[in-house]
């Protein structure tokens, strides 16, 4: 799918830079980055078949922002998360969660306990673990009765009008940032994902769905969410900073200082083969 093929270079493939890609943003991220509607949640949970007593492993956590849906509903989790920073901010948001434990490590990393959990959940993470690494040892932790759940919030989006008023700034500042991803896109990217799981050949009966949401943010809150997503990461500071004196002004000039912002909210549920 050619619509795919920008995303393979937004991220970094060394472990190392993996682990601290998001630390200098990391309050900004527990700030601004939207959460999953509780919807989704709600309906991994049934597919899963999860029960209070059931064990999650969640892989890279970040601040928390789905493990705080998952700790409400009374689930025992492990959470794992590389990034100093963040743990700190999953620790703090989790605090009135005892059955939650933040461990600061990869996935890679983490020392294996087989069969041990009746679901492992990844929230827009999964594609930062190496597939060498991902399907095989998700599958050696679960239980044979087991899950893995996949969240993914994907890149959020003002109106396409918008986006070409704003297009500008970016020629001007940062071409190789001005990329635009309609909701037909955003769905093409959440399939293959799914296609993925399966073609792992570890999992089955695949179940998924995903709403539209729609969030306004300030000019200041935009600008900080542009700040956490990984092509505005991957700027020099001084690129950066004038790309977004520039959209600030368009945006204060053109749409009274805030945005009203589209993405699809998505999850995928498969069952260990």
């Amino acid at each position: 799918m050619k619509e795919l093929e920008p995303l393979q270079n937004l991220y970094p493939q060394d472990l190392e830079l993996k682990k601290n890609w998001y630390s200098p943003v990391a309050d900004a991220y527990n700030k601004v980055r939207p959460r999953y509607p509780q919807e989704i949640i709600n309906n991994t949970v049934e597919v899963a078949k999860l029960t209070p007593e059931g064990r999650i492993l969640e892989l890279g956590c970040g601040p928390g922002n789905a493990t705080v849906s998952y700790a409400k509903l009374g689930f025992s989790m492990i959470c794992l998360e590389p990034s100093q920073e963040a743990c700190k901010l999953a620790r703090e948001n989790c605090a009135a969660y005892p059955n939650v434990e933040i461990q600061q490590t990869t996935f890679e990393e983490w020392k294996l306990a087989p069969g041990k959990f009746n679901a492992v959940l990844a929230a827009t993470s999964f594609h930062w673990i190496s597939p060498e690494t991902a399907y095989a040892k998700v599958a050696d932790a679960l239980q044979n009765d087991g899950y893995l759940i996949l969240l993914w919030n994907m890149t959020p989006q003002p109106d396409y009008d918008v986006y070409q008023n704003l297009h500008d700034v970016y020629q001007i500042y940062a071409p190789s940032s001005a990329r635009y991803e309609d909701i037909i896109t955003q769905e093409k990217i959440v399939t293959s994902f799914g296609q993925k799981v399966l073609d792992s050949g570890l999992f089955k009966d695949l179940v998924s769905d995903r709403v539209v949401c729609e969030v306004t943010y300030s000019v200041d809150h935009y600008l900080l969410l542009l700040g956490t997503l990984s092509p505005y990461l991957k700027l020099e500071a001084p690129m950066r900073n004038a790309l977004f004196t520039g959209l600030r002004s368009k945006i204060e000039q053109h749409y009274e200082g805030s945005l009203k912002i589209k993405y699809i909210s998505a999850f995928q549920v498969a069952k260990k083969v």
